[in-house]
């Protein structure tokens, strides 16, 4: 018998499967059971297990589960009346841990004390899942493991030459990452359902071999039992089965594998496909964004009841359409704050992918509530609350336009975003008309990150300004001027009120809250520039408060401080990033936004897995969630966007292109080249530059008007068109030439080629 210093009460579980955790569930020979104590964080605990003799014991063997170790632990034999040490442990990782005696002791009692134990993402517990009477070593599980180079995410394919006759088994683990490659998969969407968890994919081999391909289900009544589809760069295959899958599955026996393969089931990009690319003098850069563009290729897949998040995400409005998830692993559901940045990203790369985010957005605005709130995603079917998710939904729906020219999206979908504007939003505006979250029963609504913040929050109201002037823009364009108006008017007033009321001076930048502890965060102080609520001077500031106090070396941590959450000031989001790099590049400031770009994709480019970019980053560049972190994350490749439509300079104007803008922001880089999709066909654009001279090309399409600028002092700047004399560095001798202090702006371009050649006086 066994008896614990505590329990943890019996609950569902990982798998929503009832489970009790009592300290008799090690002592008795099911290793899927486990006493786990009931102090999270804290120790020591004791687990003292009684037998019903004296007995000698050599050592015994302690078995716990990948859910975290107990790392220090002592062992003490009940002997001649009195508790004897009999070993100590420390600097434990592994599952199953032979502890042999010094001596032989003899008696009736073992006393198990856990001083220290891991720390995962299922709490700093004591668990034990067996205690065995004997020093066991652990029997080497014969296993191989594939690389496939970088995530992927599809269907793996095993062709099994041929096996014993048993019925081996075979299990497999997945993982993005070779820290998380441990003996089960780093995230399997069991662990989200109503089947028992496992942790791995398992198969049951015929003697005569079988070219097997992992799908969802079970392989022999309710046993062996297979996640299907998952997202990840290493395979481990290992010769086992689960004690609960006998006779169906054995965990023993020769098993012959002939070739491991996968189907791949998110968007293939190849050369045929692109019809947005980029190029410049930086080969880091290139490498990023080439790594965004992949990295939201994985999540561009079908929408598949089988594949997609558990929790209640499936819909059928959504079955078999191509949609943009958030990631190729986890949370496989398409959430609408992501497409902020992964539709831009597709929008730039593979235009006939676009659909995806239409399909998303549209799905959306048919799930809208009575009161004008839009959910974030279908998961929970369709309720998820989140506060901020709406206003993203109207600065996507304008993306969507302006990228693709939509006119019947458009048309179709303006009264829903009318009921988010003037429905909803109003019922959470404070008599300061800012947003406040906790206003009519929102206290309880998320946001992007899930944080603890209510009140007038700056992110929430720079993103409401930003969400007003793209619907005003829309509304101008459909030709619904009032609605225009009144937006554009309301917009001025909240940003004027964030002005007054959020605005730090001592700090030089705005504050996150209102309410609360002091602190400054990345999302809004970058939004409120980018939105235009910040002017000059602000934005200045505000910048250089981020670069004093949020910089790491692996990005700019989203928070200044930790009164948020434990290391907030240490974790970098690339989502909250992009804005951010994006202000950094239009106040003038190309080589302080190209260092951020740098330190952020350059750290996880050069970490395992590579390529791919990262949900988040935690404290010294860590997996800010271990495990559970999503290594390629659509929200996650603003720097593909950012190099095109920043240091590039090419940028739609109005919907479909009809007016496009080229304003390099060159910073150090010598040239760059690229092309933008457009409905009318591509844009191109290539400069280069030296100490004298900047020269500028675009080649534009048909049924399109655009202007160009030129970087530079323009006292200093002589511009040339072919043979033509446009400014001479003080006025404007032909064609609609303008010139501000840093810049020479040329407008009225229709299509074709166009050629600027600009000399800097020295």
């Amino acid at each position: 018998m066994a008896e614990a210093s505590s329990t943890h009460a019996g609950n569902s579980g990982n798998d929503g499967q009832p489970r009790t955790y009592d300290a008799g569930n090690a002592v008795d020979g099911d290793p899927d059971t486990f006493w786990n104590d009931d102090t999270l964080g804290v120790s020591p605990d004791t687990l003292t297990v009684t037998v019903p003799a004296v007995r000698e014991f050599s050592g015994i063997t302690l078995v716990s589960n990948s859910d975290g170790v107990p790392t220090d632990f002592t062992v003490d034999v009940w002997q001649d009346g009195v508790w004897q040490s009999a070993a100590t442990v420390s600097d434990n990782d592994v599952v199953q841990r032979a502890v042999p005696f010094p001596t032989p002791m003899s008696g009736t009692k073992v006393r198990i004390t856990v001083t220290a134990v891991q720390d995962t993402p299922r709490g700093a517990f004591s668990r034990v899942n067996e205690v065995w009477p004997e020093a066991v070593a652990p029997v080497e599980v014969p296993s191989v493991t594939v690389d496939f180079g970088k995530v992927v995410v599809g269907y793996p394919r095993i062709r099994f030459a041929s096996a014993s006759d048993n019925l081996p088994g075979v299990r497999l683990a997945f993982s993005e990452t070779k820290q998380f490659l441990t003996d089960r998969s780093d995230f399997t969407r069991s662990d989200q359902s109503g089947v028992p968890a496992r942790g791995t994919d398992q198969f049951a081999v015929p003697a005569k071999g079988a070219e097997w391909t992992d799908r969802k289900g079970y392989q022999t009544g309710n046993q062996v039992y297979a996640d299907g589809l998952h997202g990840f760069r290493y395979l481990k295959i290992t010769l086992d089965a689960l004690a609960a899958d006998a006779p169906a599955a054995q965990p023993w026996g020769t098993v012959e594998i002939d070739s491991v393969s996968l189907d791949f089931t998110a968007y293939l990009g190849t050369p045929g496909t692109y019809r947005g690319w980029f190029l410049c003098s930086d080969e880091d850069l290139n490498r990023y964004w080439y790594g965004a563009s992949y990295t939201n290729e994985l999540v561009t897949d079908t929408f598949r009841q089988d594949d997609v998040d558990p929790r209640n995400a499936w819909s059928a409005s959504l079955e078999g359409r191509l949609v943009l998830h958030d990631g190729p692993k986890r949370d496989r559901d398409p959430y609408v704050g992501d497409l902020a940045v992964s539709a831009r990203t597709l929008y730039l790369t593979h235009d006939e992918a676009a659909q995806a985010a239409r399909n998303v957005l549209a799905d959306l605005a048919e799930h809208q509530r009575a009161d004008g709130w839009i959910p974030p995603a279908s998961i929970a079917g369709y309720a998820l609350q989140l506060f901020d998710y709406p206003l993203w939904w109207v600065t996507c729906s304008w993306d969507y336009v302006l990228y693709t020219g939509d006119r019947a999206y458009a048309e179709r979908y303006y009264p829903n975003l009318l009921k988010v504007l003037d429905t909803w939003y109003p019922s959470v505006t404070d008599d300061a008309g800012l947003l406040s979250k906790g206003l009519n029963g929102t206290g309880g609504y998320g946001d992007y990150a899930f944080l603890n913040r209510t009140g007038r929050i700056t992110y929430y109201n720079a993103n409401y300004v930003q969400a007003l002037n793209d619907a005003a823009k829309l509304a101008r364009w459909l030709g619904h001027t009032a609605d225009a108006e009144r937006w554009s008017q309301r917009a001025g007033a909240v940003g004027d009120a964030v002005n007054a009321l959020l605005w730090d001076a001592s700090a030089g930048a705005y504050l996150d809250s209102a309410t609360g502890p002091v602190r400054h965060a990345q999302d809004g102080n970058s939004i409120a520039i980018t939105a235009g609520v910040a002017d000059a001077d602000r934005a200045a500031s505000a910048l250089s408060h981020l670069d004093a106090t949020t910089r790491r070396p692996y990005g700019n941590a989203f928070m200044d401080n930790d009164t948020l959450f434990g290391d907030a000031s240490q974790r970098v989001y690339a989502f909250t990033s992009y804005p951010e790099i994006v202000a950094r590049f239009e106040t003038g400031r190309a080589d302080s936004a190209l260092d951020q770009i740098r330190r952020t994709y350059g750290w996880m480019d050069s970490h395992d897995p590579g390529i791919t970019h990262w949900e988040g980053i935690g404290p010294d560049g860590s997996l800010y969630e271990g495990a559970y972190t999503s290594m390629a994350h659509g929200w996650s490749t603003g720097v593909l966007p950012a190099l095109t439509h920043q240091l590039l300079g090419a940028r739609p104007v109005s919907p479909g292109f009809a007016t496009w803008e080229v304003r390099p922001r060159t910073g150090s880089i010598a040239w760059a080249q690229g092309q933008l999709p457009t409905p009318h066909g591509p844009l191109r654009v290539v400069w280069e530059q030296n100490r004298s001279t900047f020269k500028l090309t675009v080649h534009a399409p048909h049924g399109t008007r655009g202007t160009v600028t030129l970087p530079g002092d323009s006292r200093r700047l002589t511009v040339r068109s072919g043979g033509r004399l446009l400014w001479n560095g003080q006025r404007a001798l032909d064609g609609d030439v303008r010139a501000a202090e840093n810049h020479v702006t040329i407008s009225g371009l229709g299509p074709g080629t166009h050629t600027f050649t600009a000399a800097r006086d020295s």
